[in-house]
């Protein structure tokens, strides 16, 4: 497997895991009040920088594993996270869009920003997942 493939995997288990501890957190402490009462952004900040350590602990036991010359890249390394971050970045424009739409409807805080959150992971996921299966198919398809 190559190393990128092992990073986007990282990518997917660390994002996901993140992303659930937060939502389990936050609903956790709704109880029968408001969900958009509730404390979020310090749980957001600690499992977003949580999330950003725990990727980079893993990239670097990675290399540290795969010994001198594990995390080299090639060109088709290069084209295939080239392609895979704009499918992923359809995720972050999307994410936009409807913060735009929850903030000129007024709405709180609280879903702008987890609106955001979650196109940020399902951005991370969609272009991890794209790495992946280029991986696995050879590549993607040129026109």
């Amino acid at each position: 497997m190559a190393f990128e493939e092992k990073r986007a995997w990282v990518m997917i288990l660390v994002s996901l895991a993140a992303y659930t501890l937060y939502v389990t957190t936050v609903l956790g402490r709704a109880g029968d009040g408001a969900l958009a009462d509730v404390a979020y952004a310090g749980t957001l900040l600690w499992t977003v920088g949580g999330a950003i350590v725990a990727t980079i602990v893993a990239h670097i036991a990675m290399a540290v594993v795969g010994g001198p010359g594990a995390d080299r890249t090639d060109e088709r390394d290069r084209e295939i996270n080239q392609v895979s971050e704009r499918i992923g970045q359809s995720m972050v424009v999307v994410g936009a869009l409807a913060a735009l739409i929850l903030a000129l409807a007024e709405l709180r805080h609280f879903w702008i920003a987890n609106a955001v959150y979650l196109a940020f992971v399902l951005s991370a996921v969609l272009s991890s997942f794209a790495k992946i299966v280029a991986y696995r198919k050879g590549g993607f398809q040129t026109w």
